[in-house]
């Protein structure tokens, strides 16, 4: 019965459009389709927060780096999906008003934290970089141009168990 009034709920945040510029509601399941949707091109999904102060000086950085790397970006404000005027304007100010944005639209945040890695708590800014290969690494801090270069020019995983011949893994 819970599992139907949830899916009812979904229904209808993702049916009620949005206004315009303002972040998609993340709730449960939002990650995996985030991966599943950019799978096999390099992803990055920046967590961040309106009280988040290095979240918020990094947030100008992210347009000059992503034209410049080429990789698919998605944002995602660990803010209730209630402040989405405010995370809009924020986005609008750093030149992100056109990257796809998401806000946590579930009461228990600790469950979609849980999804993305079960062992965050929470920190900010977090960025989550998924390899084409479906590798991922878990940032915690800032992450800068030189690093995302880094990653991106990696070799791809190839042994078949992840994170077993390669150091940059925080799979699951």
């Amino acid at each position: 019965m819970m599992r139907r009034v949830i899916l009812v709920v979904l229904a209808l945040l993702l049916a009620a459009p949005a206004r315009a510029g303002e972040p998609q509601p993340f709730v449960q399941g939002s990650y995996a389709a985030l991966v599943k949707e950019h799978a096999g091109r390099p992803l990055v999904v920046h967590f961040w927060s309106l009280t988040c102060a290095p979240c918020l000086a990094d947030l100008p950085e992210w347009p000059k780096i992503k034209q410049r790397l080429g990789f698919d970006l998605v944002l995602v404000s660990t803010d209730s999906l209630e402040r989405g005027p405010a995370l809009a304007a924020r986005l609008k100010r750093a030149g992100l008003d056109d990257i796809p944005s998401y806000a946590f639209a579930d009461s228990f945040t600790e469950r979609l934290m849980f999804e993305v890695a079960r062992d965050w708590r929470g920190e900010l800014p977090r960025t989550q970089l998924i390899a084409a290969d479906g590798e991922t690494t878990a940032v915690l801090g800032s992450v800068g141009e030189k690093a995302l270069r880094d990653w991106l020019s990696r070799p791809p995983h190839t042994c078949g168990s992840p994170g077993c011949c390669s150091p940059r893994s925080d799979q699951r």
